[in-house]
């Protein structure tokens, strides 16, 4: 099949599960039914766990000491991570449709350089497309994600909950467990490392177009040569930064609700998680500080040229004799030459060596760190933790 063109670009619209969606009526070609997407993950995911859980008297009570509907864990994956990760695949859909073609557009390629740009699309589009791809995904789901990382490092290990029991120094998984084992935390563990396959295709189409000699103009007013409209694309990853946050979040309220831990024993833990978004989201960027750096100081050497000839020439015109004697100082362009060259040899003096900008940097973090808030509930008031966010804000 040919590659959509440039101006439908897109990281989500492909794959064996995106096809399984248009098939089952649950999205459309613009990834559109997302609420319906999102109650058939839920249905799928939570609701049987939340119907076994009741059948076997541990949904609120019962004889273990974590019933399912008091699981913040599972609550905070299946009811906050889960639809977000769904949901943002419509939002990231819609602000990276359209960046292709704006480096078309703002002529960053040259007509030289469009067959290596094509090419480039053509291969990002095939592995989005790979069927070999999310079956090995799925591979590693089962063989590392439920039996091996979930089983030994994150479940509630010696622990009675309502998923599992200790028994014999193992944890023997309940019929409520066995749906959650095997359906519903492999699709959720699925759909999370789908995302990430998919920023690894971005990063390597990024890559493949950071390695083209591109136009860049280095005194663009985005001082990034032209390539700001990159910078956009960051506020998309929103609903994914908050996803890896409740992901956290979660298991550090299990751990104080239950095992009598606090919240400062998990600084670590939230620090690599909003360490771990950045570098999700803008690591990508990176490939462009070369070409930046370049561009900048080519910039540099030519419009400081261009500076020094210009100051010169005024110099010589208005200070030492070379103006005519009837031509006039007040109204004439020199002035106003000479602050516009100055202008822009500022542009290019600050351009920047990636498309990162403070205000995406900031908005991702509040966005990480957004569901472990509450958790500071467990040291304070809320009327003390309102105080002390106003006191951060005013």
């Amino acid at each position: 099949m040919a590659p959509p063109p440039e101006t439908d670009f897109s990281l989500v619209l492909g794959g064996p599960l995106y096809q399984l969606w248009r098939r089952a009526h649950v999205a459309n070609d613009a990834l559109g039914l997302v609420r319906t997407r999102l109650v058939v993950i839920v249905a799928i995911a939570w609701v049987p766990l939340l119907v076994l859980s009741v059948l076997e008297g541990q949904a609120v009570g019962g004889p273990v000491a974590v019933p399912f509907l008091k699981d913040a864990e599972a609550q905070a994956r299946f009811l906050v991570a889960l639809p977000l990760l769904v949901a943002a695949e419509l939002v990231v859909h819609q602000r990276m449709r359209l960046v292709v073609q704006q480096f078309l557009d703002r002529k960053l390629i040259p007509d030289a350089e469009l067959p290596r740009f094509d090419a480039a699309i053509a291969s990002a589009f095939r592995l989005r497309n790979s069927v070999a791809a999310e079956l090995i995904l799925v591979g590693i789901v089962y063989v590392f994600g439920v039996m091996g990382l979930w089983r030994y490092y994150i479940a509630l290990a010696g622990t009675a909950t309502w998923y599992a029991t200790p028994a014999a120094g193992r944890m023997a998984l309940s019929t409520t467990g066995r749906w959650y084992a095997f359906v519903s935390l492999p699709l959720f563990q699925f759909l999370l490392i789908r995302w990430y396959y998919r920023i690894l295709i971005w990063t390597r189409f990024l890559w493949q177009v950071s390695r083209i000699e591109l136009s860049l103009i280095p005194t663009h007013p985005d001082r990034l040569g032209g390539l700001g409209v990159l910078s956009n694309i960051a506020y998309a990853y929103t609903p994914l930064a908050v996803a890896h946050g409740a992901l956290v979040a979660g298991p550090i309220a299990n751990r104080i609700f239950y095992l009598g831990a606090s919240l400062t024993d998990f600084q670590a833990e939230a620090a690599f998680i909003v360490l771990f978004v950045m570098v999700l989201v803008f690591g990508p960027f990176l490939v462009f500080v070369s070409p930046l750096a370049a561009a900048k100081r080519t910039g540099l050497r030519e419009y400081g040229t261009l500076a020094e000839r210009y100051v010169r020439e005024f110099d010589v015109k208005w200070l030492r004799g070379g103006a005519p004697p009837d031509e006039p100082l007040i109204g004439s362009g020199d002035i106003q030459s000479l602050a516009d060259l100055g202008n822009s040899f500022e542009f290019v003096k600050t351009m920047r060596l990636a498309p990162v900008t403070r205000d995406a940097v900031l908005r991702l973090v509040a966005a990480t760190v957004a569901p472990i808030v509450p958790l500071f509930l467990t040291m304070m008031s809320l009327e003390d933790l309102v105080r002390k966010l106003l006191g951060l804000v005013f």
